[in-house]
């Protein structure tokens, strides 16, 4: 295990920073002396959280699939700190419900979101960790692990952005970036309470094997991704049992097919009774997402 290495000075991006797990992890690392460009959608809520940092720090109000936006924010975040050693690509959106009965631009989105926005992130943000030798940390899911059913957009989004950042790894190492994977089970988020407002997804994930099935606290979730900051981690596990499902990813498609198979049989009446309710993006961050899209791009802008 590679020992932690202080934050003390160090300037972290976050994306989707207003809220959730990007706030949290804004807040933990200004706790530790970093200091922390935030970023997304919401300019109210990323000011009020930029204003509360112990540290120095800024926002920007940007679209994380944006590529000029983007290229823009990172030149400005250099300019503004001079330097950026870390990069948590966090900004992301959710959509729950069968694959059928899903609108079809907000399953783009989540995939526009997830995974394009992260490899934009990326790629704007590469050559400032590269002259920093810095680390980019990719927030992932169980999602990677184990795809399963009524989540179509969201596990393909989070596999892919697993594979991109392996890959990406193996590019950047010889320049001294290291890229890590953050994997999280179902987190008490505003992104996971949307996602209960379903019925049926709700008293689906309910059912799930001990202990994917339950809720877990934000806070050591976020402790453990700090840690792995600090030790620029290739993996950082946001609950202490995700380890273990890495060794059992050959036989889980069998496993989540057979009792994927049972569950959406037995819910199948209440999905097709349900299904004129089934709306877009869930939680307050997918709402925020579809404000700014109606609204219009999102102005890039830097909030001292």
């Amino acid at each position: 295990m590679s020992a932690r290495r202080g934050l003390e000075g160090q300037v972290a991006v976050v994306t989707g920073a207003a809220r959730g797990v990007g706030e949290l992890l804004a807040r933990k690392l200004s706790a530790r002396g970093a200091k922390v460009a935030l970023v997304g959608l919401e300019p109210e809520e990323l000011k009020r959280v930029s204003e509360r940092l112990p540290t120095d720090s800024a926002y920007w109000h940007a679209d994380v699939t944006d590529a000029e936006a983007m290229v823009r924010v990172a030149a400005e975040v250099v300019e503004r700190f001079g330097a950026v050693d870390i990069v948590c690509a966090n900004a992301g959106v959710a959509q729950a419900g069968p694959f059928l009965d899903t609108d079809e631009t907000a399953w783009r989105r989540v995939i526009e979101v997830n995974l394009l926005g992260s490899a934009t992130t990326a790629r704007a943000f590469l050559p400032a960790l590269t002259a920093s030798r810095g680390y980019l940390l990719q927030i992932a899911s169980l999602a990677a692990i184990a795809p399963a059913p009524m989540m179509t957009a969201y596990c393909a989004s989070k596999s892919g952005v697993e594979a991109f950042a392996h890959s990406l790894r193996a590019e950047v190492g010889h320049r001294g970036v290291r890229v890590g994977v953050g994997y999280l089970s179902w987190t008490d988020t505003d992104m996971v309470r949307g996602a209960d407002r379903d019925e049926v997804m709700r008293e689906l994930r309910q059912r799930l094997p001990w202990p994917a099935g339950r809720t877990y606290p934000l806070g050591p979730a976020v402790d453990r991704l700090v840690a792995g900051i600090e030790r620029r981690s290739a993996h950082v596990y946001a609950q202490w049992w995700l380890r273990g499902m890495q060794s059992m990813r050959g036989c889980l498609p069998a496993f989540i097919h057979a009792v994927g198979r049972r569950e959406m049989r037995r819910a199948e009446p209440r999905l097709a009774a349900t299904r004129e309710e089934r709306g877009g993006l869930v939680g307050a961050g997918g709402a925020a997402d579809e404000k700014a899209r109606t609204a219009g791009t999102a102005d890039t802008e830097r909030h001292r």
